[in-house]
């Protein structure tokens, strides 16, 4: 009999894959935690029976999440993950050379060993003298936080339930952007405006109530509820498509899908996203 692992969302969809085996399953005090080896998805990590991510389209997610705003922002010489645990994004801010130092704050370290152990093909230079790994709640890190400006903030967090709730409220943003350089982007993922329409539209709203400008954009991720997922790009004086020629065309030469094309479409809004932002 095959053996398949399913996530069910909201008890209307259903997204499974067919596995060879499992390599972890464990629960944490905050969460269940498994990695789990697929036919065709590679190696995947789900959080609470929820798929996080997968070896076949990772670099989707993470690269969407990281170039769009460091191929915008004036400077990027510092900069903050909230989340995150898998390492891909801190993985594709470490390409930039002009990155001096990254702060990851992540809520639950055993995800990070985890990934660490059972998803070495995500190269993540763990090692890398830029990176400073915090395990402590971002929303309170922010909160408190008194130090340098961050030229960029990326919330890679989990769905908008449970721990990860507060990461998507106007006081959290309120925190960021009094963290963030005046001139600085924020990027957030933001659910997916078919799955989670009502979700992806307040915390746009949100983030728009906090910024000058906020703008969603979107990407493909077959292994999310409903495949279409979004990002929004936040800031009071940034333009999200007027990117730096030269680090783009860095990172495109070696990136599975980030482009500069890539980069301009995936701010076109499709007819029911504006309807949704309308309401």
């Amino acid at each position: 009999m095959a053996l398949w692992f399913d996530e069910t969302y909201a008890g209307k969809i259903r997204f499974g894959l067919k596995l060879k085996r499992s390599l972890f399953s464990g629960k944490s005090e905050f969460q269940s935690v498994d990695v789990v080896e697929t036919e065709e998805f590679g190696r995947a990590l789900a959080l609470e029976d929820a798929w996080m991510t997968s070896e076949r389209d990772e670099a989707h997610y993470h690269e969407m999440i990281v170039h769009p705003a460091l191929t915008t922002a004036p400077r990027i010489k510092r900069v903050l993950v909230i989340g995150g645990g898998d390492g891909g994004t801190v993985r594709e801010v470490l390409r930039y050379q002009e990155v001096e130092s990254v702060v990851m704050v992540e809520l639950d370290k055993m995800v990070v060993d985890v990934c660490k152990e059972h998803l070495p093909s995500f190269g993540v230079p763990w090692d890398d003298k830029r990176l400073s790994l915090k395990f402590e709640d971002g929303i309170a890190y922010l909160k408190n936080y008194s130090g340098e400006p961050y030229d960029v903030i990326l919330i890679d967090g989990s769905d908008p339930v449970g721990p990860a709730e507060g990461l998507y409220a106007s006081p959290f943003y309120e925190s960021a952007k009094r963290c963030l350089a005046k001139d600085g982007v924020l990027v957030s993922q933001t659910e997916s405006p078919i799955a989670m329409a009502s979700d992806f539209a307040r915390i746009v709203k949100t983030l728009r109530a906090s910024f000058v400008r906020a703008e969603p954009y979107f990407v493909p991720i077959p292994l999310y509820p409903s495949g279409m997922w979004s990002f929004t790009y936040a800031s009071d004086s940034i333009e999200p498509s007027a990117f730096d020629p030269a680090r783009a065309s860095k990172i495109e030469a070696s990136a599975r899908y980030y482009n500069r094309d890539i980069h301009r479409a995936a701010f076109a809004q499709p007819s029911f996203v504006r309807a949704l932002l309308a309401r």
